[in-house]
């Protein structure tokens, strides 16, 4: 029997602030006991604890359980033997002998202490993990607890999380006990509890950023249908609103730009373009490519390949340093885009117009023979005339007694034909 009023004050504060049921500790105890009496004994009978909360005690019992046939003999008895004992047993009763060795009583004492703190680690554990489960994809305020070079390690609900370069803006610089806003990329049960991945980085960041920050995104009058990412570098947005009566850019600009500011702070001075998103994917790519002005659109649907013609002075607003508008343009509406100057356009559209003109002056000088000939000659000798075009014939014809064949009229020019025919 162990006596101790501090195992029950403990057991108390369990169940109050803790969450830990006594039955849940009595179970666990339980299964403890059973481990520590074999070893103690040698034997392996189920064990049986009794709490006598007045008296501040806890009594053990060693206990088989009556059965006709025993399967076990270490934990049942038959009923024939347990009616040796008494002619009141009968099968399903559990016969008991407490356990009074101070020897053991020491070593239960220690186990009960020990299942205290291993359930309660459980408990707290199971009880984070739960918390922690609702907030994958959210933003979370932690407490930096060390820097290990340039790793931070962020404490949230007494768990650990490692914030690591790759997950940190360029320009973040922590110190211990510094206050922190991470996003919670996923949340894990690993062999030393809940692990959580952290980070500044992701694009899921800033759109939890803008979903607290303005309250008709928080409401869904406002829909964020896009959102990608350099970080530290530019963030787009694309933003829409089914109610004609609402600004999306608007709302999440805010009166003044005080939301939007609000977010570059956070982000420290990281830029964000926010776009009001449309259906027309011409229309999608054009303001895409915001802060640039963009002429015209040209697309391919079935290769989602788009030709942005711009302004010649707004070609490397377009394209942004080292290509990052048009490369966050492209990822945010799913289109391949090439950027072109106006001036590129005007090029081509001239080297067009000359094409068509030499290959019309050409058909002009064609028709132009073809006039000056006898078309009835031309006929008989097999030639095709197409809108007074002369065609090489395919067959053999006959001219002046002579056989021409294909290959010979093939070789012929113009003029040498002219001859022939007028001959």
């Amino acid at each position: 029997m162990i006596s101790s009023k501090d195992f029950f004050l403990a057991l108390e504060a369990l169940d109050t602030q803790k969450r830990i049921t006594k039955e849940m500790f009595l179970e666990a105890l339980e299964q403890a006991l059973v481990i520590a009496y074999k070893k103690h004994s040698g034997q392996a009978k189920a064990v049986e604890v009794r709490l006598l909360p007045d008296t501040n005690r806890i009594k053990m019992f060693a206990y088989q359980t009556v059965v006709e046939e025993p399967e076990d003999t270490e934990k049942q008895i038959s009923l024939e033997d347990a009616r040796l004992l008494s002619r009141k047993y009968k099968v399903g009763d559990k016969i008991s002998e407490e356990i009074h060795s101070k020897e053991f009583g020491r070593i239960a004492a220690q186990t009960a202490r020990q299942v205290i703190m291993h359930k309660l680690r459980d408990v707290e554990t199971e009880m984070a993990m739960g918390e922690l489960s609702q907030k994958e994809d959210e933003i979370i305020t932690a407490v930096v607890r060390r820097v290990d070079g340039k790793n931070a390690f962020v404490e949230i609900n007494k768990l650990e999380a490692s914030l690591s370069e790759r997950d940190q803006l360029p320009s973040d610089r922590f110190n211990v006990g510094d206050k922190v806003k991470v996003y919670v990329k996923k949340i894990k049960q690993g062999f030393k509890g809940p692990q959580l991945a952290v980070t500044r980085t992701n694009a899921g960041f800033v759109r939890r950023l803008f979903e607290n920050e303005v309250p008709e995104i928080g409401q869904g009058i406002v829909v964020i249908k896009a959102i990608v990412r350099e970080a530290g570098q530019r963030t787009k947005m694309a933003v829409y609103s089914e109610d004609s009566q609402v600004d999306a850019v608007g709302a999440c600009v805010g009166n003044r730009g005080t939301r939007v500011n609000s977010i570059v702070s956070e982000l420290d001075g990281e830029k964000i373009d926010i776009i009001p998103w449309c259906d027309d994917p011409l229309e999608y790519i054009a303001r895409s490519l915001s802060p640039a002005k963009v002429v015209m659109v040209q697309a391919i649907d079935e290769s989602k390949y788009a030709k942005a013609i711009v302004a010649d002075d707004m070609l490397s607003l377009a394209i942004g340093r080292d290509g990052q508008n048009a490369r966050l343009a492209a990822k945010l509406t799913g289109w391949k885009i090439d950027v072109k100057p106006y001036s590129s356009l005007k090029k081509e559209e001239l080297a067009l117009e000359e094409a068509e003109a030499m290959a019309n002056q050409e058909l002009d000088t064609g028709n132009a023979f073809a006039t000056d000939l006898d078309l009835g000659d031309l006929d008989d000798i097999g030639l095709d005339v197409v809108d007074g075009v002369v065609l090489e014939v395919v067959e053999e014809v006959m001219v002046a007694d002579d056989i021409i064949s294909e290959e010979v009229l093939g070789d012929l020019s113009l003029e040498e034909l002219e001859d022939i025919v007028l001959e």
